[in-house]
């Protein structure tokens, strides 16, 4: 179902908003998770999965010291795969410049400490559609 006019300006908004306030974390939405390295994530579930079948093992055949080495394997390859996924787009999004027109977040004035000015003006939008519609929230 396609957008509105309204609501494709509103998202456009949104878009700009974002890339003012953090143009790092919008690059990295933008691009996806295309920058996590794909064969580091298979080789960890797999890895993860050979570490389950040694602890699987060790604890059938009563062999406590290859249920701990299937255990530390299990937890180290899973340790890489949740560390593969969450530095990937990141530094994907560093070597990139923002690729979105909008104005530079050293032209827009910082929120105070513990704001977000993006997320403030969505919150006050988002009260006043509710005002308008005859919602309190």
């Amino acid at each position: 179902m396609p957008l509105s006019e309204h609501e494709q300006r509103l998202l456009e908004q949104m878009e700009r908003a974002l890339m003012a306030e953090d143009p790092k974390f919008a690059t990295s939405l933008r691009h996806g998770s295309s920058g996590a390295d794909r064969r580091g994530i298979i080789g960890g579930v797999v890895g993860a999965l050979a570490g389950m079948g040694l602890l699987l093992a060790g604890v059938s055949a009563s062999l406590t010291p290859l249920g701990l080495v299937g255990f530390i394997v299990m937890l180290a390859s899973v340790f890489l795969v949740v560390s593969g996924l969450r530095h990937g787009p990141a530094k994907k999004a560093e070597t990139e410049g923002p690729s979105a027109p909008g104005p530079s977040s050293a032209s827009s004035p910082k929120p105070a400490k513990g704001q977000s000015g993006f997320m403030s003006r969505f919150e006050q939008r988002w009260q006043e559609r509710n005002r308008r519609d005859g919602r309190e929230s």
